[in-house]
């Protein structure tokens, strides 16, 4: 539990940089981290990716995730 948090932590604030924005909290950037990571998993399942094992893999799916609902959420708002 505490890697997943660490994990969102760290995937929300990278997907925050690579987008331009600043970050918007660790509370925010925690939530956008664990929402991507979700959303990650399921769009390299749907896409057949395999981003490696291991603590890594899932930052990568995790970022991409958290850039995707970023995007959308800019979109939307």
């Amino acid at each position: 539990m505490i890697a997943g948090i660490i994990i969102g932590i760290i995937a929300g604030f990278i997907a925050c940089k690579l987008t331009n924005r600043e970050g918007k909290g660790c509370i925010i950037d925690l939530l956008l981290g664990i929402v991507g990571g979700a959303v990650g998993g399921w769009l390299f399942g749907i896409l057949g990716i395999h981003a490696g094992a291991g603590i890594i893999g899932e930052i990568i799916t995790a970022v991409v995730g958290a850039v995707v609902v970023l995007w959308l959420w800019n979109k939307l708002s």
